[in-house]
């Protein structure tokens, strides 16, 4: 059997020179793009969340809006709903709060955006979430 000598700092691979090294960066890259992909998603999910809350939150205040004793009126439905907004951290003026309210019908819509700092781009997300008391 016939033995290769190897230097010391070859690599007896073929190519091998050109590898040396290309583990490490892959692995950098890698964290790098985990660790971009979690930011985002810790600055981005949390206004969807919120989102999601105050729809529930307007979606029974339009079913209940019309049925409570004493019977709301439009000024009390829109105050409900932008403390609502607020206590989400949700910026939402009273003029972003469409509401009719006519015969024994209620439907709310809101309109907002968020904006998000992902420190290398500024994504500005739009909410637009609605609620009605209307049965299918």
């Amino acid at each position: 059997m016939k033995y290769r000598k190897v230097r010391a700092g070859r690599n007896p691979r073929p190519g091998g020179a050109a590898e040396r090294g290309g583990a490490r960066v892959n692995l950098v890259l890698t964290v790098l793009i985990l660790v971009a992909m979690a930011i985002s998603a810790i600055k981005i999910v949390p206004p969807y969340v919120n989102n999601y809350q105050l729809q529930d939150s307007m979606k029974t205040e339009a079913e209940f809006a019309e049925t409570e004793y004493p019977k709301k009126t439009p000024d009390d439905v829109r105050q409900d709903v932008l403390k609502k907004a607020q206590d989400l951290g949700i910026p939402a003026t009273p003029q972003d709060i469409q509401l009719d309210m006519s015969n024994g019908s209620v439907s709310i819509d809101v309109n907002y955006s968020v904006p998000v700092d992902l420190y290398v781009y500024q994504l500005t997300l739009e909410f637009h979430p609605h609620a009605d008391n209307h049965t299918i």
